[in-house]
């Protein structure tokens, strides 16, 4: 069982929506800009510059989360999510890490993100990679009741 973590492949489309909806579908419910984004993966996500990995196991999906581009110096990190079964293991550490080096790629210097503090597994995993917190920008997510940034050197 040799975790491996891939890029955006259409075949695995649904398995990035459906692991997001359960964990919406858990702690809150999912929002008309949720929905925006799932239906339009490409457009919103991988078009202007961004990206989706995939953590597979065994050549299942155990997790996922997308890069999506902000402007030319920062990322935002959204949707993270790990399958129920995979959790525990350490699967989101590999995430983040594709993550952070898929912006150090892209020469930018800052990832952010937008959570809720109700998210404390999310929280405590964010601040082990040094995100800090900053004042919360405007969103369209009901839910998101903090922003932090992680400065890439």
């Amino acid at each position: 069982m040799t975790p491996k973590i891939i890029s955006y492949h259409p075949k695995y489309k649904n398995h990035f929506v459906s692991l997001n909806k359960a964990w919406l579908e858990e702690y809150f419910f999912v929002e008309q800009h949720d929905i925006d984004v799932f239906e339009n993966i490409e457009d919103v996500i991988l078009k202007p510059g961004g990206e989706i990995f995939f953590c597979l196991v065994d050549d299942e999906v155990a997790g996922t989360v997308a890069m999506q581009k902000v402007n030319e110096t920062t990322y935002e990190l959204a949707k993270l999510a790990v399958d129920k079964k995979f959790q525990g293991q350490k699967l989101s550490y590999l995430l983040m890490d594709a993550c952070i080096a898929f912006a150090k790629e892209k020469k930018a210097t800052t990832i952010m993100l937008m959570s809720s503090r109700k998210l404390d597994t999310a929280l405590n995993l964010y601040r082990k990679y040094h995100f800090i917190e900053t004042p919360l920008d405007e969103t369209d997510y009901h839910r998101a009741d903090i922003q932090m940034e992680l400065k890439l050197s």
